[in-house]
């Protein structure tokens, strides 16, 4: 991007590492749901050979296996109060927003 002058040939690059960025980042998602899936399922084929019905997966559960993943990665980081706090903060600021106006007194 440096050596290049040509605005539009700057933009096409800066397209592209976003590209690229957005497809390392959903990598990373997509292989922690297919963690997620493959220990899941290794516990209900145990549970077969037992003779027990299987249990399917739903995203909500999913969703929060991912969480409960990413809370255990944070408590072991010890950024866990951190990332608490500033989610206070962004759930208080949307309270805020949807608060109404006071009225205006009249005289």
């Amino acid at each position: 991007m440096k050596e290049d002058k040509d605005p539009e040939v700057i933009i096409e690059l800066k397209n592209r590492i976003t590209q690229m960025d957005r497809e390392l980042k959903s990598g990373v998602t997509k292989r922690t749901d297919k963690e997620i899936i493959a220990e899941h399922k290794k516990k209900e084929r145990e549970a077969a050979k037992k003779g027990k019905r299987p249990y399917y997966l739903k995203k909500s559960d999913i969703r929060k296996q991912k969480l409960i993943q990413k809370y255990e990665e944070l408590k072991g980081a010890g950024k866990l109060e951190s990332f608490l706090d500033k989610r206070r903060r962004k759930n208080a600021a949307k309270d805020h927003r949807y608060m109404p106006y006071r009225r205006p007194t009249e005289q």
